[in-house]
């Protein structure tokens, strides 16, 4: 079964098949410099590095400590990683592999 985004638009179906023709981390930063502020890329750096703390069971304290993020991102990504829709856990069972 396909999993429907309710994201799904043609926009975004661009914007991700952009992102998927990225070839290695010098294009990741050049194009996501372009895209992004600093501020919204460390934002979303910050949540994954939260989703990786909590795959690994930090408690909210440790992870609070070691990403400044606050206690209702924490939650929220939390919540994803529980009730989401799995890109979370896609990506860091794929770097965990990696390793």
């Amino acid at each position: 079964m396909a999993y429907k985004s309710i994201l799904e638009r043609k926009d975004v179906d661009e914007l991700f098949d952009a992102v998927l023709t990225l070839k290695n981390r010098e294009e990741c930063y050049r194009f996501f410099e372009d895209l992004c502020t600093i501020n919204e890329i460390h934002a979303i750096a910050q949540r994954m590095q939260v989703a990786k703390l909590l795959s690994e069971k930090k408690t909210y304290n440790e992870i609070e400590s070691i990403t400044n993020a606050s206690t209702a991102t924490i939650s929220r990504i939390n919540k994803c990683l529980v009730y989401g829709a799995g890109g979370y856990r896609i990506v860091i069972d794929r770097l965990n592999k990696e390793k």
